[in-house]
Parts: C-alpha cells; structure tokens; sequence
C-alpha cells in the first residue's frame, strides 16, 4: 500500500484519538485499549514499509500518549466512585429538576391534605398513624417526654433498622415508576399524609415547635431523599410514557439507568438520616440552638448537593464550551 494511501485509510481515527488525548476527556479503558492496539498495529506497518517517514514518528509519539494514558486511567478507576458523586452525577441531575419539583409538589401537597384531614376528623390520626404509636405518644406527653419514642431501642440497633428501612422506601419509590408513575405516586401520598398528620398532632397537642426540633433533626435529611427518589420514579415512568425520538424501549433503558443514579446518590443521605435518628435525635435535651444548627446545616447541605452544585458544575461546563 502507498504511504499516501495508509495515511489517508487511517487519518480519520489518528485525527479523532489525538483530539480526544487533547482534551483530555473520558474514554472507557475497553475503548481505549482498543484505540492503543489499532494504532500500535499502524505503527508496526509504518515501520515495515515507511521505516524514513515522518508518520513514523508522529505514530510512535500517539502510541506513546496512548501509554501514559492507559497508565492515568488505572489511577483514575480507583476514584471513579468520588468522581460520580461529586461532578458525574451532579451533572446528570441537572437534567432532572422538573421531575424533582414534582415529586417536592407531590409530597407537599400530600402532606397538607394529611395535617387538614387530621384538622377535620379525630380519628384520622389514629387510622394514619395506628391506635399502638398514638396511645403510646399520649402516654409519653403525661410523663413529660413527648419524644421518648427516640430513647427506647439501642443506638446501633435503631440507626441500622431505620437507614435499612429507608433505603427500602427509597428503592420502592423508584422501581413503583415503572407502574407508569402510579406507584411511586402513591408512595408520596402515603408518606406525605403520614408526616402531614404526624405533625398535626403534635401541634393540636401545643408541641409543634418540641416535634419539629427533635423529629426535623433527622427528618431534614430523611425526607429530603425519600423526596429525590420519587423524583427518580418519576424519571424512571417518562422514560415509558415520554419516549420522544427513541424507542419505547431504548428511552426506558436511558431513563432507567438515570434514575438508578439518582437512586444510589440518596444511599450516603440515608446513612447520615439514620445515624442521626440512632445516636442524636434521642438527645431531646439539647439546646434549641445546636437543633437548629443541625437541622440548618443539613438543609443547607441537601440544596447544595441537589440543587445549587449541579447548577454550578453545569455553568461551568457552557462557560468553558463557549471559550
């Protein structure tokens, strides 16, 4: 084969694996490799036929580049678990806010009718709730100590029950998308009603403010999560009913592996939420000022995370795709 012939069947993948080196972007190790040993065969063939060529060396020198590369990104698979939660997904989810706003309306709104249902009828909390968890509050009031609840199982016992638990309710949210959303729909009104009655009767029994400094301690963590995976339920039940260009099929898997994602962000929340509830909520003598700092900071770390990150990563991205 003339030189002139080989340089130009083969320019096209020189020319796009030397941009991608360039830019330094992501490349799986499969394609990678794959792109080291096509390029390593094109070197050996130039060094057979065209051993005084300048391709020569500009392919020894892409091998090369090639080498370092495979070497960093043996470093970079180590860490490839720190870089999806702190830009990977942060990312991603950007593209998923509107689902986000509605589950938080969904919830929201749930959670109203809870506490107005409870309002209008006496037994609403007692059927919410159950007749066991409602007496046994009643009779930690008389004691004196309307969170008691917080104090009766061990530290380790509670904190691995409730992360356990949620992480389950977390999952549930989720795949109950592929009910075309109905499901997941229907664990956001069973969770909202209960919150929205739970703090209801609190504040029918003038403990409002007791409740939400010691039950939000936990709960702002908590709830914020459960919210986020029925905004991935969500995510999951568009990728069936809204396919757009794809295939019904093809948009579900997309969707499908998206909202999985946004699913294994929570777990680390959820850890957090149950060590909270396990080991400080059941300090119901603390300060009003350190509860509130907790349930501040915890706030403050779920919009960060959630909201102003991905926001901010996402900038940052056009900024320097403009340059």
């Amino acid at each position: 084969m003339r030189e002139a012939s080989f340089v130009q069947q083969n320019k096209h993948k020189w020319t796009e694996f030397e941009n991608f080196l360039s830019k330094k972007n992501y490349l799986s190790p499969r394609e990678l490799t794959t792109y080291y040993i096509s390029i390593s065969e094109d070197l050996s063939y130039a060094q057979t036929f065209y051993p005084q060529s300048d391709i020569v060396n500009y392919l020894n020198t892409l091998t090369a580049r090639a080498h370092r590369k495979i070497n960093e990104n043996k470093r970079t698979t180590k860490n490839q678990l720190v870089a999806f939660y702190t830009k990977g997904f942060p990312k991603m989810f950007r593209s998923y806010f509107k689902e986000l706003a509605i589950a938080f309306a969904l919830f929201l709104g749930f959670s109203i009718i809870g506490a107005y249902s409870a309002s209008q009828d006496v037994n609403f909390v007692r059927l919410i709730l159950g007749d066991d968890y409602v007496n046994m509050t009643l009779n930690n009031i008389e004691k004196g100590d309307p969170m008691a609840v917080y104090k009766e199982a061990n530290s380790v016992d509670m904190f691995l029950g409730i992360t356990i638990n949620n992480i389950r309710v977390g999952l549930l949210s989720f795949a109950a998308g592929i009910l075309f959303g109905v499901g997941t729909i229907f664990i956001a009104l069973q969770n909202g009603i209960m919150l929205g009655s739970f703090q209801y009767f609190f504040y029918e029994k003038d403990l409002l403010w007791e409740s939400v400094r010691t039950i939000w301690i936990h709960g702002t963590i908590e709830i914020s999560v459960i919210i986020i995976c029925i905004a991935a339920g969500l995510v999951l039940a568009k990728g069936i009913i809204f396919p757009g260009t794809y295939t019904r099929i093809k948009s579900f898997t997309l969707r499908a592996k998206d909202a999985l994602k946004i699913v294994i962000s929570t777990v680390p929340f959820f850890i957090v939420a149950g060590f909270l509830e396990g080991f400080v909520t059941r300090m119901t003598y603390m300060p009003d000022l350190i509860a509130i700092f907790i349930i501040s900071g915890s706030l403050s770390l779920i919009l960060y995370y959630y909201l102003f990150l991905p926001l901010q990563l996402n900038s940052k991205q056009q900024k320097n795709a403009r340059q």
